[in-house]
């Protein structure tokens, strides 16, 4: 039997017989984690709760035949308590959680920085300073940034050419000039894409000063371009509630 310890975001949880549950977790060095909890749904349970999703803890456990098994949890950071009574901040953590999820496909395998921008951006989401959907848009580019799907924003996805561009196709990866624009492309406005550049690069003070409907556009081209790479839509990500005022 082999024991190890880590801290980690829980991002989902499965139940499992009468009393137990599988608890999937991102953590620091190990990647994408499955582990069996033991109990943790009787109501007796002393740190049942810990293992909640949004939580970020502190785990031990053994390594079984399929399935490690969880032996202590200690909360680092709550997060869930400033998350889950908010529906908008609810929706939009539960699509950073499952593209986490889909992005770190294989368990075991290190994804240091999908960790660090999933914890950062959910507790964010849990101080409730900014706009849950600034802050799970700026989490999608950045996280596509990691896997090479960074749309294209100041330059042509196709030939490079410096921008400021008019039209964005998802297809093309992005922003692209006059001369290699495919039929079908979207022209977003200018303040889209100086949304997009902002979020990318953490400039909150353009962010935050955008309009609602630039918001929203630029919210459902970040949506479509993941999902574009991902080629499955999330389940979570239609759930978002868009709610920003002018």
């Amino acid at each position: 039997m082999t024991l190890w310890r880590d801290t980690g975001l829980v991002l989902r949880v499965q139940k499992l017989g009468e009393a137990d549950r599988i608890v999937t977790l991102l953590t620091r060095r190990r990647g994408k984690v499955r582990a069996v909890a033991k109990g943790v749904r009787r109501t007796r349970s002393r740190w049942g709760a810990r293992l909640e999703p949004f939580n970020h803890v502190d785990v031990q456990c053994y390594t079984g035949r399929s399935l490690d098994v969880v032996t202590q949890a200690q909360t680092v950071d709550a997060f869930g308590a400033g998350i889950v009574g908010d529906y908008t901040r609810y929706t939009a953590g539960c699509a950073m959680l499952e593209t986490a999820d889909r992005l770190v496909a294989e368990e075991g395998e290190p994804a240091l920085r999908v960790y660090l921008l999933l914890v950062g951006a959910v507790r964010a989401l849990a101080g409730q300073e900014r706009d849950p959907s600034l802050v799970l848009d700026a989490f999608l580019l950045r996280a596509m940034t990691h896997a090479g799907w960074a749309p294209a924003i100041t330059e042509c996805a196709r030939c490079a050419e410096p921008g400021p561009h008019a039209a964005f196709n998802i297809a093309a990866g992005g922003a692209v000039c006059a001369r290699c624009r495919p039929p079908g492309s979207v022209r977003p406005s200018p303040e889209t894409f100086q949304l997009l550049d902002a979020l990318l690069h953490g400039d909150w003070e353009t962010a935050d000063a955008a309009s609602a409907v630039t918001r929203r556009d630029t919210s459902g081209l970040v949506a479509a371009h993941l999902q574009w790479h991902l080629e499955r839509q999330l389940r979570s990500l239609p759930l978002v509630e868009r709610r920003v005022t002018t």
